[in-house]
C-alpha cells in the first residue's frame, strides 16, 4: 500500500471542518470533480514537493474531489445549510455591492446594505453565494499547510503528518475551483432561464445537472481533458483573488452560451461535437486553474510571515 494508502479514510474524517449554503445544485457531479483534481495533480511542475506528485496523493485528490457535496444531504441538515452558498456566487447580484471585496465579512456588510436599499430582492449571502471567498480561504490554508512542511523539513523532522494536511487542502481547493468552471455555478440563471427568455431557452429544472453530472459522467473521460491541461503551461499567479475574479468571470461569460448549446441537443445523450468539446474546455480550465493556484501556494509558502502567537 502507498503511504497515503492506509490514512485517506482516518485522515479525511478527521480534517472535515465545516465549510459553508442554498443554491440546490452541485458543481460538475463525481466525476467531474474527481477529474479536475487529478488533473490539477498530475500536471503539478517538478519543483513542486514529489509527496504531492504521487500515486497515493493523486489517488486521495480523486477520491475527495466531490468531498464538499459528500456533506449535502438531508442527514446533515446544518452542515449542508452552512456550506452550500460556497458552492457558487449569483454575479448579477453580488455585483450589486460594486467591486467585490477580498473579505468575506466586508461583502456580508456590503450586501445587507444593498438589501436594504433593495426589500424586494433576496440577497442574502446564502441566495447570493460566496463561492470566491470559500476559495481564497481554502487558498490560504493550503499555503498554511505548505509553510508547515518546509520548517519541518528544514528542522529534519517527520513531514507525513502536514502532507496530509496538503492534500486534503489541496482536494478541498479543488472542488471550489472546479465549481467555478462551471458557468451554471456563477448567475441567477443556475437551473432554467428566468425573467425575459426571447431565445427559448429551458425554464425546467433539469439543465443543471444534466450538463454538469448525467452529460459528463456518460461521455467525457479524463484522456479527453489531460491534453487541454498539459497544453497550458503552469504559471505563478501574480495576486490569486485577482486572478480567480478574472477566472470566474471568464466562466460567467459562458452561461448563454451553455444555454445555447443545451437548446441545440448539445448535452441530450451522446450529444453534439460542440457540445463535447465545451464540456472538456471546461474540465480543463479548472484543472488549470487549480493546478496554478496549488503551484503559487507552493511558492509564496516560502515568503516571510508574522506568525501568530495568540
Amino acid at each position: 500500500m502507498n503511504k497515503f494508502g492506509g490514512w485517506v479514510g482516518v485522515f479525511v474524517a478527521a480534517a472535515m471542518v465545516p465549510l459553508v449554503t442554498v443554491q440546490p445544485s452541485f458543481g460538475w457531479g463525481a466525476a467531474g470533480h474527481s477529474m479536475i483534481n487529478k488533473l490539477a495533480a498530475a500536471n503539478l511542475p517538478h519543483d513542486v514537493p514529489a509527496f504531492l506528485r504521487d500515486g497515493g496523493a493523486l489517488d486521495a485528490m480523486y477520491y475527495l474531489g466531490p468531498e464538499p457535496d459528500r456533506w449535502r444531504n438531508r442527514a446533515e441538515s446544518e452542515l449542508d445549510a452552512e456550506q452550500a452558498p460556497d458552492h457558487f456566487i449569483d454575479l448579477e447580484r453580488a455585483d450589486m455591492v460594486g467591486t467585490l471585496p477580498r473579505r468575506r465579512y466586508d461583502f456580508i456588510r456590503d450586501l445587507a446594505k444593498v438589501q436594504r436599499e433593495h426589500p424586494n430582492l433576496a440577497l442574502t449571502p446564502e441566495k447570493v453565494g460566496m463561492q470566491p471567498w470559500q476559495v481564497e480561504e481554502v487558498y490560504e490554508r493550503l499555503k498554511v499547510g505548505f509553510r508547515e512542511y518546509r520548517k519541518l523539513v528544514a528542522a529534519n523532522e517527520d513531514t507525513k503528518p502536514a502532507e496530509l494536511a496538503i492534500v486534503f487542502y489541496a482536494a478541498w481547493l479543488g472542488h471550489y475551483v472546479g465549481d467555478g468552471s462551471m458557468p451554471l455555478h456563477t448567475t441567477i440563471q443556475y437551473n432554467g432561464w428566468t425573467g425575459p427568455n426571447p431565445n427559448g431557452y429551458t425554464t425546467e429544472h433539469h439543465i443543471h445537472s444534466k450538463f454538469e453530472s448525467t452529460f459528463v459522467g456518460a461521455n467525457v473521460k479524463p484522456e479527453d481533458v489531460a491534453p487541454l491541461v498539459a497544453a497550458v503551461e503552469t504559471k505563478a499567479l501574480g495576486d490569486e483573488w485577482d486572478d480567480y475574479m478574472v477566472y470566474l468571470r471568464h466562466t460567467n461569460s459562458l452561461v448563454e452560451r451553455t444555454y445555447q448549446i443545451d437548446k441545440a441537443g448539445g448535452f441530450d445523450g451522446a450529444g453534439t461535437p460542440e457540445g463535447k468539446s465545451f464540456t472538456e474546455e471546461r474540465l480543463a480550465a479548472g484543472a488549470i486553474e487549480l493546478r496554478d493556484m496549488i503551484y503559487t501556494a507552493w511558492l509564496r509558502s516560502a515568503d516571510p510571515v508574522e506568525e501568530f502567537h495568540g
